[in-house]
């Protein structure tokens, strides 16, 4: 099969954060918002692949849209990508969000680059109600508000040092928006910590949710053990792999480091 897709855009968000538009007929028309791609940065020295969520997809235009963040040589690599150039790709892979067309009144909550994966599911859920909460650093750290202003009927936006929108986390957005009005279901993502404390708020709510996990991935398809995660199975506990399992599971099936 013929994993080699072409570069219709490229752009830079912010200081580090970078789009990338690829055109896939194969990936768009099978993808499904939470589930990621496998991307062989260019250059020989660069071993693994890449897994980058889906922010966005346009099936009518046969395109996805990746946004990363530049943390080390691999994403570096991917930044100096444009136009025309071409990228080969593994995906769609893993589970994604699940969308219940029953649920009128959906809530998406991400913090800094954990938010580019829930865009999709704000553009494919039929709910009448959709709240989005992100959170980032500061004002310069700000992206895709305009994208995620599109596809809500609210949107709420805290910095940690309050020098745009609310001072404050994504975790008292949340505390504040389901005392006023409870979510069918609650879609999270973003670091550790704080999608812990997001679903133990939920919990005390008994408010469903679900979660995406970014962990570190080596093959991206289940035959590594890299990306393993500790999730309840019963009274017991089990390894699950993100890439296979996930990237999305049930927040109560997460069991976060600090438990």
């Amino acid at each position: 099969m013929n994993l080699i897709e072409r570069v219709r855009k490229a752009e830079r968000l912010s200081s580090d954060i970078y789009l990338i538009r690829i055109e896939s007929e194969r990936i768009s028309s099978s993808a499904s918002a939470g589930q990621f791609v496998n991307i062989k940065c260019p250059g020989p020295e660069v071993y693994l692949r890449r897994p980058i969520s889906i922010c966005s997809i346009d099936r009518s235009e046969k395109t996805i849209d990746i946004v990363f963040q530049v943390r080390g040589k691999g994403t570096r690599l991917l930044s100096d990508i444009k136009a025309g150039d071409t990228l080969d790709i593994l995906g769609p892979l893993g589970r994604g969000f699940t969308i219940c067309p029953e649920h009128k009144n959906i809530l998406v909550a991400g913090g800094g680059i954990g938010i580019f994966p829930l865009l999709q599911v704000l553009k494919d859920h039929p709910a009448e109600r959709k709240t989005a909460l992100l959170g980032f650093r500061n004002k310069s750290a700000v992206v895709m508000e305009d994208e995620f202003n599109k596809y809500s009927t609210d949107l709420k936006i805290a910095t940690d040092d309050g020098s745009y929108g609310i001072q404050g986390f994504v975790t008292a957005l949340l505390q504040n928006a389901i005392s006023e009005d409870r979510p069918d279901m609650v879609y999270i993502c973003g670091p550790a910590i704080m999608m812990e404390q997001c679903v133990k708020l939920l919990k005390e709510k008994d408010i469903p949710c679900e979660v995406s996990m970014e962990q570190r991935m080596g093959c991206g398809m289940g035959a590594c053990l890299v990306c393993a995660c500790k999730t309840r199975s019963g009274s017991d506990w089990d390894y699950s792999h993100v890439c296979k399992d996930g990237p999305v599971f049930s927040g109560d099936r997460i069991i976060f480091e600090s438990e």
